[in-house]
């Protein structure tokens, strides 16, 4: 299954009763092997989950931590692109020059990088003091 197939797929189980608006993630890990995570919301807004967040904890639940490829998968006019929070979760476990594919159900795809949605990351170098 490619890894917009699978953002696709579980895009549908998104459990958005509030926006109505479902976002599927998909990544892609060295070993090959794809996580998925979709977004979950919750009536304490904003505590709930986007799509790429759970597909990182996936990622690790399953023992892996770097990201070498990233698609997402919104309904909605043109790409929808992580949220702050998101882009430093990707980063986090991404290099810079990661490909980062932002698509609608339209078929409407913007190709980027970690590096580019987030320039200036933290990241752990900057902690090297404590």
């Amino acid at each position: 299954m490619s890894l917009l197939d699978a953002a696709r797929k579980v895009r549908e189980n998104a459990y958005v009763p509030y926006s109505r608006f479902k976002v599927g993630a998909a990544i892609r890990t060295p070993s090959g092997a794809v996580h998925v995570g979709c977004n979950v919301e919750n009536a304490a807004y904003p505590e709930g989950t986007c799509a790429e967040a759970g597909a990182i904890a996936a990622m690790v639940a399953a023992g892996e931590t770097e990201i070498t490829e990233v698609c997402v998968i919104a309904d909605s006019p043109t790409p929808v692109s992580p949220c702050g929070g998101c882009r430093q979760k990707l980063a986090e476990f991404a290099k810079k020059d990661v490909p980062v594919r932002l698509t609608t159900t339209d078929g409407a795809e913007w190709m980027t990088t970690v590096g580019d949605l987030l320039p200036g990351a933290f990241d752990s170098e900057q902690m090297e003091r404590a």
